[in-house]
């Protein structure tokens, strides 16, 4: 073999792995509080058909909800990232399992919660506030409650609902166990007869190769995998999809979509608007495509030619520590106190930094609140770079919303989830264009952020379509196959690519490994993320100190103290409004015309 093989997680340095300590010093630690946990719904029930009794009994009862909280957030936290270290330990599978049936029995004994806050008249409450102001702090998260009042369901019906949650969550259990745990790909050899290990940690950086060899194999050793398990793999993702309508039935919703979407508090045609304002777009895709396979000096374009760099005599190398202080440089501009929350999670194991055997795949920022914890597969490529500044975009959003905001509002809805993440990025990508006076680093960089933009706006987006299409199929009582969802897949990504590429057989396939098909429409928040963040990014390096404080105290410390849409506003972004999704994809499509300019 022409690389080392993936390591064990106990032969990893101690110093590249997160402190897990810090949360719990053992695993004794963390059965001591989760008995306590277990005993949870005995107190939540003592509860039941008391809320709208008086002021002070809704008062302890919201504080109950904040210490289970807070509990739960420890307790969760401990065992995932454990788990996720080796997801082939049955040791902490189990203790992951242990704690999802005591969610399911928590949700159950509280499945009255809802119902009864939504039956309290709204004269009641209102003399709730006025005799206990200490409610105050609670009349947002009560109003978000009642909002909700024609998809609450009668109290037994919440409890079968909550009943329902552990078998809801399956196909994303079996998807995860399948893919990181089961799942094992054939070598891929290079153009000299070289074997290379195929994992999802080592994917991408062999389809970045310059060896077109190599990405062919690499790409094909993936997919030809993939398609042994294709029923298993559809009868999955179809249970996944019939799981969310069911709830979103139950809830009397129109859609799965709407029921997704409601629960950020985001209007669906934030949703539609992104599909068609990139449909609009879809010329700037093809320009690209084009300029690829004229710089790479191809005839023809395939989807494994798609992520090597166009530059082809330019490569950056970057270790961890160098991809550290890069990063630090960068963000820079946000000032002292966002760099201290940065060197902080450097300096203090925040932060899973490379593979294992095992270690579940990509990359994610957990937000506990003894801090932040960051997974990464990290390889020394310029993608990784990115992905550090991006998780660490994610952990510093969390680290500020839960200091910043009491329990109930620390947590932020995922449409804003992507925002700081990306801003990051953004920001180092101006730095690093910044810094350099190299003709070819120059438009080695120019082609990295086509690909954001590649990846981010247009891919996300038909990931987005996909999953939209895909829950309508169901809907319109369409069997979800196999053959239909290659069908599928393959006219979006004809649609999205144009003629310029050729679309590989393989890549049908593709919607088989993607985990977030399993996170009920969560896909097309990276897009509009993206978009805001190219908005606030400028905005930051154009204004500085002033745009900086209002994205930190507005946005970054705001957690779900206000809608998602007004939280933006705050830092200087309408995203009610199409024109950011607009302005990033004219952005784009300057990027394309400097990269022909460096070109010629």
């Amino acid at each position: 073999m022409s690389e080392e093989r993936i390591p064990k997680r106990e032969e990893l340095d101690v110093k590249d792995t997160w402190r897990l300590e810090d949360i719990y010093p053992t695993d004794a630690d963390w059965e001591a509080d989760f008995e306590k946990f277990s005993a949870l719904p005995e107190r939540v029930a003592s509860y039941k058909g008391r809320l709208g009794e008086s002021a002070e009994t809704l008062l302890e009862f919201l504080r109950l909800d904040d210490e289970i909280a807070v509990l739960a957030d420890s307790l969760a936290n401990y065992a995932q990232r454990k788990s996720d270290e080796n997801t082939a330990n049955a040791d902490y599978q189990a203790m992951v399992a242990r704690l999802m049936n005591a969610y399911v029995a928590l949700g159950s004994a509280s499945s009255f919660e809802t119902p009864e806050l939504i039956a309290v008249p709204d004269e009641t409450l209102d003399g709730f506030y006025k005799s206990c102001p200490e409610l105050e702090l609670y009349r947002r998260a009560l109003d978000e409650v009642r909002r909700k009042k024609a998809h609450i369901l009668s109290d037994a019906e919440e409890r079968l609902l909550a009943l329902s949650g552990d078998m809801g969550n399956s196909p994303e259990n079996i998807f995860n166990m399948f893919s990181d745990a089961d799942l094992k790909f054939p070598d891929a050899a290079d153009k000299d007869g070289e074997l290379h290990q195929v994992t999802h940690g080592s994917y991408i950086p062999l389809v970045q190769s310059g060896d077109r060899v190599l990405r062919k194999n690499a790409f094909e050793a993936l997919y030809h995998t993939y398609d042994g398990f294709k029923n298993t793999c559809a009868a999955t993702l179809s249970a996944q999809v019939k799981a969310l309508n069911f709830y979103s039935q139950a809830r009397h919703y129109d859609s799965a979509l709407e029921a997704a979407l409601d629960s950020t508090d985001v209007p669906v045609g934030v949703y539609k608007n992104l599909i068609s304002a990139v449909h609009e777009n879809m010329q700037y895709m093809y320009d690209y495509a084009a300029l690829r396979r004229e710089l790479m000096g191809l005839d023809e374009l395939h989807m494994y030619d798609l992520y090597t760099p166009i530059v082809s005599d330019f490569d950056m190398k970057i270790t961890f520590e160098e991809a550290k202080e890069t990063v630090c440089k960068a963000l820079s501009v946000m000032g002292e106190e966002y760099l201290s929350i940065l060197k902080e999670g450097f300096e203090n194991r925040w932060i899973d930094v490379y593979e294992n055997e095992g270690k579940t795949s990509g990359a994610y920022s957990a937000g506990a609140r003894v801090h932040p914890y960051v997974l990464l597969n990290h390889k020394d490529t310029l993608n990784c770079m990115f992905t550090l500044a991006h998780e660490m975009g994610h952990a510093i959003h969390s680290y500020y919303s839960n200091k910043f905001q009491p329990v109930v509002y620390s947590d932020y809805k995922i449409f804003v989830a992507e925002v700081a993440s990306t801003c990051n990025e953004a920001l180092l990508m101006q730095y690093l264009l910044k810094n350099t006076d190299d003709k070819r680093e120059k438009a080695y960089l120019i082609n990295y952020f086509l690909e954001q933009f590649r990846t981010t706006l247009y891919r996300q987006t038909m990931f987005a379509e996909f999953e939209l299409k895909i829950n309508e199929m169901y809907a319109a009582g369409e069997a979800l196959t196999a053959d239909s969802l290659c069908a599928l897949y393959r006219e979006l990504n004809e649609l999205y690519f144009g003629e310029g590429v050729v679309i590989d057989h393989e890549i049908d396939l593709e919607w088989a490994r993607i985990p977030h098909f399993y996170y009920n429409f969560y896909v097309y928040q990276y897009a509009t993320g993206y978009s805001a963040a190219i908005a606030l990014s400028q905005r930051i390096l154009n204004e500085g100190e002033t745009a900086v404080r209002d994205y930190i105290d507005n946005f970054l410390k705001g957690g779900c103290s206000k809608d998602p849409i007004s939280l933006l506003r705050g830092a200087g972004v309408d995203m009610a409004s199409p024109e950011p999704v607009k302005k990033a994809l004219e952005l784009f499509g300057s990027l394309i015309e400097q990269m022909r300019e460096l070109n010629n």
